[in-house]
């Protein structure tokens, strides 16, 4: 490989990195709740923590690891800190995870019908 192909290479790779991270901090139930709660209006850790119901220490976290790759981003307000989104593009993404998973449902439904016992 040349230098210029060795840089593709690299940035290619530090591209999917980079998506790697944001996927990871998306894995988890808990955080795709807090994403469509912020998609809505921009909530306290208080409301958060009484929306989620899960300790505030743990929404703190989650809302971290959300904040650590750029999904969300806060301000303080008096002794509250608020979150809200930092992108747009949410509202598609999520779409498109709900295509696939219905996609999925309806063919294990279908492979089901013609073998599975109820």
């Amino acid at each position: 490989m040349n230098e210029a192909e060795t840089k593709l290479v690299v940035k290619t790779l530090l591209q999917y990195e980079a998506r790697a991270k944001v996927a990871k901090a998306m894995a988890h139930p808990s955080r795709l709740f807090l994403l469509d709660l912020l998609a809505q209006r921009d909530m306290c850790v208080q409301e958060l923590t009484l929306s989620v119901g899960c300790d505030q220490s743990t929404v703190s976290k989650h809302l971290a690891v959300l904040k650590d790759v750029g999904l969300i981003a806060s301000r303080r307000e008096g002794t509250s800190n608020y979150y809200t989104l930092a992108c747009d593009c949410l509202d598609g993404f999520f779409q498109c995870l709900e295509t696939v998973v219905q996609s999925d449902v309806e063919k294990r439904t279908s492979a089901c019908d013609g073998g599975c016992k109820s």
